[in-house]
C-alpha cells in the first residue's frame, strides 16, 4: 500500500462511467420499470453508492476514504446506449477515482443482473474515468472518444 501519510488532505472529485448496451424491448422494459425484477435503476443506484463505500475491501491495496458524496445517474445517449456514471468526493490524502470507477462498475452489473431474464446479450462498455479534480496532481479530463 502506498505511503500517503505525509500528504495533506485536500478536496477531491473523480467522475467515471460506463455504457450499458441492451435492445430496444429492454430498453422499453426498463424505462417503464417493468424488469420482473424492478426497478433495475433504482436497484442500481443504490448499489453503486454502496459498492463505492467498500472500495478498500474489493480492490487490494485501495485505502479506505471517508467519502463525502457519492452520485450515480442514469443517461440514454443513443437507442439502447445508457450511461451509468458516479461522482465521488472527499476530502482526504488520496484521489477516489477507484470509488467512481468501482460505483460505476456495480451499477452497471446490477442493471445487468436486473435484465438478464429478458435478454442474456447486453454488454457493458466503456467503463473508464473521465475526469479527477483535486490533490498533488491537480485536474485531469479524459481526452474525448
Amino acid at each position: 500500500m502506498v505511503d500517503v501519510g505525509s500528504k495533506e488532505a485536500s478536496e477531491r472529485t473523480a467522475v467515471a462511467s460506463a455504457v450499458v448496451v441492451l435492445s430496444a424491448r429492454t430498453e422499453a422494459l426498463l424505462r417503464e420499470r417493468a424488469l420482473p425484477k424492478g426497478d433495475a435503476l433504482v436497484s442500481a443506484q443504490i448499489a453503486g453508492i454502496l459498492a463505492a463505500k467498500r472500495t478498500a475491501e474489493l480492490i487490494p491495496l485501495c485505502h479506505s476514504l471517508p467519502l463525502s458524496s457519492v452520485e450515480v445517474t442514469f443517461a440514454w445517449l443513443a437507442p439502447g446506449k445508457l450511461e451509468v456514471r458516479a461522482v465521488a468526493k472527499t476530502v482526504a490524502q488520496t484521489g477516489v477515482e477507484m470509488e467512481a470507477l468501482t460505483a460505476v462498475s456495480i451499477a452497471a452489473l446490477t442493471i445487468y443482473d436486473m435484465v438478464k431474464g429478458v435478454e442474456k446479450g447486453v454488454a457493458i462498455e466503456s467503463l473508464r474515468l473521465l475526469e479527477k479534480h483535486g490533490g498533488k496532481s491537480g485536474s485531469w479530463t479524459a481526452p474525448v472518444r
